[in-house]
């Protein structure tokens, strides 16, 4: 559930690129931003900085790998109802758990969804408990029972 502050940050042509072009395909290197930087013929440093600013404005939360349910640990996908008040302290919270992917906002009476992975059922349990403990709300965990891929990139339109 990030928030968008497009108005404090002007976003441009690598701020955009950044966005769109590396949803895929993120280059698997010792170097990666320099190998970003060098297809979009800027210097490593500038991607870095722009990646900096889409995050100190929270346009992106996270920069990170998604690995495929199951490969590496276990994960489950949750949801919580949330006064609506209350529903981005908590979702800021949610989000910066290490262990969460991430976290989306539904109209339904279970607003907030997150995406929770942890080395094995013990953690994750452990996880789920200390984010009932701290928020005082119910986590309903739903654990995967068939897998299906859905591809959560998409083209941006500027």
């Amino acid at each position: 559930m990030a928030r968008m502050h497009t108005d404090e940050l002007k976003l441009n042509t690598l701020h955009k690129r950044l966005l769109n072009d590396y949803q895929h395909d993120f280059p698997l290197s010792p170097r990666p931003f320099a190998e970003i930087a060098q297809q979009l013929n800027t210097t490593e440093d500038e991607v870095l900085e722009a990646l900096q600013a889409l995050t100190d404005e929270s346009v992106i939360s996270r920069l990170g790998a998604v690995f495929r349910p199951h490969q590496v640990g276990t994960s489950t996908l949750a949801a919580m109802a949330i006064p609506q008040p209350l529903l981005q302290k908590v979702a800021d919270y949610i989000s910066a758990l290490p262990e969460v992917n991430h976290n989306y906002e539904r109209e339904h009476r279970f607003n907030l969804w997150f995406v929770l992975t942890a080395s094995d059922e013990e953690h994750l349990t452990d996880v789920l408990a200390e984010i009932e403990a701290h928020t005082g709300f119910k986590v309903m965990s739903l654990p995967m029972l068939e897998d299906y891929h859905i591809d959560l990139g998409f083209k941006l339109e500027w």
